[in-house]
């Protein structure tokens, strides 16, 4: 199998199972490993007071799609630190497109940067992300 089939095979085995990511709406494609796009269209209960898409969501898709571009190699990575600029809001009906790529690859530790951008190709914030691997594999034989 493939480096490619093999990143897709792991995403599919952690999206079966990601029940957050499934009841936040999030669709995941692997386009190479260590490279994964997370989608959220942008619902009514996910706004804040002041209605615009609450922080911790934002936050949460872009942490999705670190989570399946470190994740990509068939090695259990888990985030080990993190870190989102917030630079303009999303609203109802926006379409989130969450864009992790993998700055750096060791045995154990890993670090991504995730670009978050609406529909209009705005960028809506930015996140860093250290990933650390048990060595465990995603994919379970």
């Amino acid at each position: 199998m493939d480096d490619l089939k093999i990143a897709q095979q792991c995403a599919e085995t952690m999206l079966a199972n990601d029940r957050s990511s499934q009841a936040m709406g999030i669709s995941i494609e692997i386009v190479e490993p260590g490279k994964a796009i997370a989608r959220m269209r942008v619902r009514d209960d996910m706004l804040n007071g002041f209605a615009v898409i609450h922080g911790g969501l934002t936050f949460a898709l872009a942490d999705t799609a670190f989570a399946f571009a470190c994740n990509s190699y068939d090695q259990q990575s888990f985030a080990a630190a993190a870190q989102i600029e917030f630079l303009r809001p999303a609203v109802a009906t926006d379409v989130l497109t969450a864009t992790a790529s993998e700055d750096y690859r060791g045995r154990r530790n890993g670090y991504y940067t995730v670009e978050v951008r609406n529909q209009r190709d705005e960028l809506v914030a930015l996140f860093r992300g250290r990933s650390a691997s048990n060595s465990k594999p995603v994919i379970q034989s």
